[in-house]
């Protein structure tokens, strides 16, 4: 159920929108005393699991990054070793995400022969926690006690971030999870359900110009909780919407009971927050039902595992955080790195098919690009100093330069750093094609 709810809630959309973009294609959050069961680790986690962007309370000053040069122009990194923490959750049943760390290790192995960050070879430590506050605990002491100059996260439920800031160590994420996480002293370089969630509503506003939605959605908590980040933004938009809930593994009458009932008020556009099979199916039922209301989903729909399945029944459908697939130099070296990782040849690494160990390979692989930048603009490159870079920064953008990093933009989302989507469109004969006006939707005017 946890690797269902976490995709429900949107995490893929990070993936498959920011890679696919890049590469061309409570309140505390400070660990308890007291023992949690596991229960309520899984209970959190489903509850807020999330999808691509985070700021920081930094004042965004009005320096412009450099051009820096390209990783495959850089020889093996010459400086003193960068040693760096990574905090990941794997080995417990449905929050096991070795990916996360099979692509950053990937991605470090590559850098340590072009350039590392910041002409500064990779020191990788790796923690695994256990979707536990103990366990993260204890990941944030051995990693302080081991004077890394920088933790990034991978997937942590539950960061320890007073062992951090008491050891000076700067946190850099790819994906906020809880809510604590938003207005934790971190950065994500990607969002959650809020972002994504704001992001949708401003296209069913601005482009659909809809005044009526029909929301169909999976009944489980990470699902739930990206229905009522959508339901939020809606109504700062001054959408009405009705919200239908099926079960997680619906059969297909079960999905095209759920659509009779979404459509019965004749909204002007659909979303779905179903995820995985679950995209196939309400596909299927919607082409069954001939229902020609255009449909918004995540990026997860959107992916080459699910078109592949549906064709052309996913005319008429659109997905957040998603565009047109290009060659790029960025999405050459992606490839090259995973290829040995996935198991295929360079050509055949789908960026749009990565999970969430995509998210391991575009944060490295940013933080390098944010090194060489710094370096070229004369400034030495440390953890700390990194990361103060990245949060007051104008003009960064995620690995491939599609995405831009707007740190400390949103005073209610300080620790989030990217709040745009680009939006595509499937379209008959089997090309998923960004929308034109949709290469950016901003999802800040909406946020919930």
């Amino acid at each position: 159920m946890f690797r269902h709810s976490i995709r429900s809630s949107v995490v893929g959309v990070a993936v498959v929108g920011l890679l696919a973009a890049s590469c061309g294609g409570s309140s505390s959050t400070s660990s308890p005393t007291t023992a949690a069961p596991a229960t309520t680790a899984a209970t959190a986690t489903t509850t807020t699991a999330t999808a691509a962007t985070t700021a920081t309370t930094v004042a965004v000053t009005a320096t412009t990054a450099a051009a820096a040069p390209t990783t495959t122009a850089l020889g093996k990194p010459t400086g003193p070793s960068f040693s760096i923490g990574l905090v990941n959750s794997e080995g417990t049943p449905g929050l096991d995400f070795p990916d996360i760390r099979k692509y950053t290790v990937a991605a470090v192995s590559y850098l340590n022969e072009h350039g590392g960050i910041g002409g500064r070879p990779i020191d990788l430590k790796i923690c695994v926690v256990k979707g536990s506050p103990e366990t993260s605990q204890v990941c944030a002491q051995e990693l302080a006690g081991k004077k890394v100059e920088l933790v990034i996260l991978g997937l942590d439920l539950f960061p320890d971030y007073k062992t951090y800031a008491a050891a000076n160590i700067p946190v850099i994420g790819m994906l906020p999870i809880l809510p604590g996480d938003y207005t934790a002293k971190a950065l994500f370089l990607t969002g959650g359900n809020a972002t994504v969630m704001g992001s949708i509503a401003a296209v069913a506003r601005n482009h659909f110009k809809a005044k009526n939605i029909g929301i169909v959605s999976a009944d489980n908590a990470g699902a739930n909780a990206s229905a009522a980040a959508l339901e939020a933004s809606l109504k700062k938009a001054g959408i009405a919407f009705k919200t239908v809930k099926g079960g997680d593994n619906e059969t297909d009458a079960g999905f095209q009971g759920l659509l009779r009932e979404a459509t019965k008020d004749k909204p002007e556009v659909l979303v779905s927050l179903y995820a995985d099979a679950g995209c196939i199916g309400m596909m299927r039922a919607r082409a069954s039902l001939a229902i020609a209301t255009p449909v918004v989903s995540t990026g997860i729909c959107g992916g080459s595992d699910v078109i592949k399945v549906v064709g052309d029944d996913a005319v008429g459908w659109m997905f957040a955080g998603v565009q047109t697939d290009q060659d790029t130099p960025e999405r050459a070296i992606l490839q090259k790195i995973l290829a040995p990782v996935v198991g295929v040849a360079e050509g055949k690494v789908d960026t749009t098919a990565l999970g969430l160990g995509g998210l391991g390979f575009l944060q490295i692989m940013s933080l390098a690009n944010y090194g060489n930048q710094m370096v070229k603009a004369a400034k030495p490159v440390t953890g700390a100093s990194l990361y103060e870079y990245l949060g007051t920064t104008k003009g960064l953008t995620l690995y491939g330069g599609a995405t831009a990093v707007e740190c400390g933009s949103s005073a209610s989302y300080p620790a989030v750093c990217s709040f745009i989507f680009p939006f595509a469109e499937y379209t008959k004969g089997g090309k998923v094609l960004t929308v034109k006006g949709l290469e950016a939707v901003s999802s800040k005017e909406l946020l919930p």
